[in-house]
C-alpha cells in the first residue's frame, strides 16, 4: 500500500547525506520533503523553508524564561511548516534531529513518526556557556516532550545511542554515517606520502593542530604533504588557517570538494587525517562521514583517540590512532608512517569498504521504516 510520507529536516536537503540515504528506502511511497533548498530528486512534493528562516533562531527571551512551548511554536522554521501543513495530511513522518520532533508530533500522523537523532543534541556546543545555560535545557525539554512519542528512533553511533537510552529512555538503533560503496582499488603509496583532510572549518575542531603537525614534519625533512579542503563555515577562521598554512611549504589549503567529486578526489591521496579536538561531547564521540569517505577512497587513516572512530579503525586495521589530541601526538604518529605501512592500511580499507558502506548501514532504516509503514 502506498503511504503519504513527510521527510523533515531543517537542513539543505540536496546536500544532507542522511536525507539522501533515507529517500531511496521510501521510493514506493508518496514522499513530500520539508526543508531548505531545492527538492531532492524523485520526491512527489516539496515544502521549501525560506533561507532566512533558520531553526536555531528561537525567541531568546522565551528560552531564557523557560517558556519552552511558546519558544518552540514561535521559531520561524517551525511556524512556517505549521502554516504550510495540516494535521493528518501524512500517514507517517520521518523527522531528522530533535528540532523537528515537535513538528512531526504536531502533524499527528496515524502511523506515527520515526526520529533520526544525528548527535546527542543537549551537548552539541557545550564549550559555550550560553549553550550550557539556556539551549541545553531547552533541547532536553524537547526530547522529554516530543522525542518520547516517536514510534522508533535512530542515531549515528553506539555511545550516543546508549546515552539517549540512559537519560531519556529512548532506544535508538545505530545507523552510522557511512558512504555508498565505491568500486575502487588502492594505488601504491609513493615515497612522498600525501595526506588529506576535507571538512567544515569550525573553530571548535582546532584544525590548526593538523596543519602545524604536518607542517613541522615537513620542516624536519619527512617526505610528506598535507592538502586541506574546507567548507567556509566560519570565514574568519578560514583566514586564520590560511595564514597558518602559509608558514609551511608542504601544506596547502583548498576550497571544498564538490560532493559528486569527493571520493574520486580523495582517492588521489594516501592517508586521510582527522584529529578532532574533544571540545564537546559530540566531538569526543563523533563518527563522521569523512572517516567512511576515507575508507571508500581506499586511504589509510590517522585519527586521534576518539573512542567511536578508534574502535572502527582498530577493529578493521586501516589506520593509526594517535595517543592524544595534541600537535605533538599527531606529529609522532605522522613520523611513524612509511609507504609500506600505508599500503597495509589501504589494503585493510579495501577489505572493509563493503562492510562499512551505507548499503550495509541503511538496512536498519529499511527495517524501522517498514515496521512504521505497516
Amino acid at each position: 500500500m502506498t503511504r503519504r510520507i513527510a521527510v523533515i529536516s531543517f537542513s539543505n536537503l540536496r546536500n544532507d547525506p542522511r536525507i539522501l540515504k533515507q529517500l531511496p528506502l521510501l521510493a514506493d511511497h508518496e514522499v513530500t520533503t520539508i526543508g531548505h533548498g531545492e527538492a531532492p530528486d524523485g520526491v512527489a512534493g516539496h515544502i521549501r523553508i525560506p533561507d532566512e528562516a533558520q531553526a536555531w533562531k528561537y525567541p531568546r527571551v522565551a528560552v531564557v524564561a523557560h517558556r519552552y512551548r511558546y519558544a518552540y511554536a514561535h521559531n520561524p522554521v517551525i511556524s512556517f511548516v505549521r502554516a504550510h501543513t495540516d494535521v493528518g495530511m501524512f500517514d507517517a513522518v520521518i523527522a531528522n534531529d530533535v528540532d523537528s520532533a515537535g513538528t512531526a508530533a504536531g502533524l499527528r500522523p496515524p502511523l506515527g513518526f520515526h526520529l533520526d537523532l544525528h548527535e546527542f543534541a543537549p551537548e552539541q556546543n557545550t564549550e559555550l556557556w550560553r549553550f550550557r545555560a539556556f539551549v541545553a535545557p531547552f533541547l532536553r525539554w524537547q526530547l522529554r516532550t516530543f522525542a518520547r512519542d516517536a514510534a522508533s528512533t535512530s542515531t549515528v553511533g553506539r555511545e550516543i545511542a546508549e546515552r539517549y537510552e540512559r537519560e531519556f529512555g529512548l532506544h535508538p538503533r545505530v545507523v552510522m554515517n557511512a558512504s555508498p560503496y565505491e568500486e575502487l582499488t588502492p594505488h601504491r603509496t609513493p615515497r612522498t606520502i600525501r595526506l588529506v583532510h576535507a571538512g567544515a572549518a569550525l573553530p571548535n575542531r582546532r584544525l590548526e593542530t593538523m596543519i602545524e603537525a604536518a607542517g613541522e614534519v615537513g620542516f624536519e625533512g619527512a617526505p610528506m604533504t598535507l592538502d586541506v579542503y574546507l567548507t567556509p563555515n566560519h570565514p574568519p577562521y578560514v583566514k586564520e588557517l590560511e595564514e597558518r598554512a602559509a608558514r609551511y611549504p608542504n601544506v596547502t589549503l583548498h576550497s571544498a570538494i564538490p560532493h559528486h567529486a569527493l571520493i574520486s578526489t580523495l582517492a588521489t591521496y594516501d592517508v586521510g587525517v582527522h584529529l578532532l579536538a574533544p571540545t564537546n561531547y559530540n566531538n569526543l564521540v563523533a563518527l563522521p562521514n569523512k572517516l567512511f569517505d576515507f575508507v571508500q577512497a581506499r586511504l589509510g587513516v590517522v585519527i586521534g583517540p576518539s573512542p567511536e572512530m578508534a574502535r572502527i579503525v582498530t577493529d578493521h586495521g586501516f589506520g593509526a590512532v594517535a595517543s592524544g589530541f595534541t600537535k605533538e601526538d599527531l606529529h609522532r604518529e605522522l613520523l611513524s608512517l612509511t609507504p609500506d605501512r600505508v599500503d597495509a592500511f589501504k589494503s585493510a580499507a579495501h577489505r572493509a569498504a563493503r562492510i562499512l558502506s551505507s548499503e550495509n548501514q541503511t538496512t536498519v532504516w529499511r527495517e524501522q521504516f517498514g515496521q512504521l509503514l505497516s
